[in-house]
């Protein structure tokens, strides 16, 4: 299954890995089928870590999700540059909509342990690493309480999925 985020600065193209995280796939899946992913951001990009996006409209607002799902980061998949993982936050099995795409190798965000649990990854990018690169330098600032919040919107303007 290939997943193609298209954003304002240019299209990428991910394998997802339904084998080792169908939970997880099949919630992407769903999200993007939805259309919830249309036009809305990357909120979080930090240079030589990650691109972390949807859940947030251009006005800032958090959109309704559908309900937390399992946390499969025991799949054995890495959190390399180039794969895509779930947001979630300090709750295990808290994932919803959220993703982000690592930048650089980040092992430490891998299952440890279940005191470790990590983060799971559920994809891995085919294409357009030249727009993961230009999203990734992208001028960030602070909105709100956020933090690494781009100062140029970087639009999220649809997900397909391909079977």
């Amino acid at each position: 299954m290939i997943a193609e985020i298209k954003t304002n600065m240019g299209s990428m193209k991910l394998k997802l890995f339904d084998d080792k995280a169908p939970i997880t796939v099949k919630n992407f899946k769903k999200y993007a089928e939805t259309g919830f992913y249309d036009e809305i951001i990357f909120h979080r990009v930090i240079k030589g870590f990650m691109a972390q996006g949807g859940g947030f409209t251009k006005d800032g607002l958090q959109k309704d999700t559908f309900e937390p799902i399992k946390n499969e980061a025991k799949n054995g998949l890495s959190n390399k540059r180039g794969t895509i993982a779930m947001a979630r936050t300090n709750a295990i099995n808290s994932a919803t909509s959220q993703f982000f795409i690592n930048t650089v190798d980040n092992a430490f965000l891998n299952y440890q342990n279940d005191q470790n649990y990590g983060y799971a990854v559920f994809g891995e990018m085919i294409e357009g690493f030249d727009v993961l690169d230009k999203i990734e330098l992208v001028k960030t600032g602070n909105r709100g309480y956020f933090q690494d919040w781009p100062v140029t919107d970087v639009i999220i303007e649809k997900v397909i999925i391909e079977e």
